[in-house]
């Protein structure tokens, strides 16, 4: 009859087997415990090798005995389980492409356009050919044209000018003015400060208000003036 210690020696060298060929499968709970068991049981099997250890022996071999019930049972347990499918990495997240507003730029310019037109009539007299009026008829429809177009212009900018000098009187432009706000006339020498007069003010922009448009006809802008038609 096969000895305890001999016993659990053969389970030894069969769990050794079994992770050589199987370790890369084992979860690594599982993986830990069976090391663990296994440097148990060498332990215990070593321990009879020394004399002082003699009245011992009985529960050396009852103890290996247990350990390698353990091991045993681990293994049928592992080798029961499929080892779990490798989870496939997590791709990395696609933005999502929203369809762009087709000009939509262009059709909230083409409506200011449009409040112009409504406004002072400028499509009407910047399309019309004026050379066949007179003076005082170009000057009564500039009038009409100036006061709706203004009103136009203060409801959605809040304009002012850059300077607040009269024309025509001496300024001074500092060192690293913003170019878009100036143009320099003239001789221009050095990196400034530059001194000079002004011949124009300027105009700037401090808030805009211009009514968003939901273009509802991708194909098309909006229209600036309907046709008017006279029904009989």
């Amino acid at each position: 009859m096969m000895s305890p210690q001999r016993s659990s020696r053969c389970i030894f060298r069969l769990l050794v087997f079994s992770l050589g060929r199987n370790g890369t499968k084992m979860s690594l709970n599982m993986r830990t415990v069976s090391i663990i068991c296994c440097i148990a049981l060498l332990a215990l099997n070593a321990l009879p090798l020394f004399p002082a250890a003699g009245p011992f022996h009985l529960y050396f071999s009852g103890a290996s005995l247990a350990v390698a019930l353990v091991l045993l049972v681990e293994m049928l347990v592992t080798r029961g389980k499929r080892p779990e499918p490798e989870r496939r990495k997590a791709e990395a997240a696609k933005p999502i492409l929203f369809p762009a507003a087709g000009n939509q730029a262009e059709a909230e310019i083409v409506s200011f356009l449009a409040t112009l037109q409504e406004r002072g009539r400028l499509v009407d007299f910047l399309m019309e050919d004026i050379t066949t009026y007179n003076d005082a008829q170009v000057g009564a429809a500039a009038r009409v044209l100036h006061e709706g177009c203004k009103a136009a212009l203060q409801e959605h900018f809040r304009v002012r000018p850059l300077r607040e000098e009269s024309e025509g009187s001496h300024v001074t432009v500092a060192i690293g003015y913003a170019a878009d706000e100036y143009r320099l006339i003239g001789k221009i020498s050095g990196a400034g400060p530059f001194s000079g007069t002004l011949v124009h003010r300027g105009w700037k922009t401090e808030s805009v208000k211009l009514p968003r448009i939901v273009r509802v006809n991708a194909e098309r802008l909006p229209t600036i003036a309907p046709a008017e038609v006279e029904l009989k």
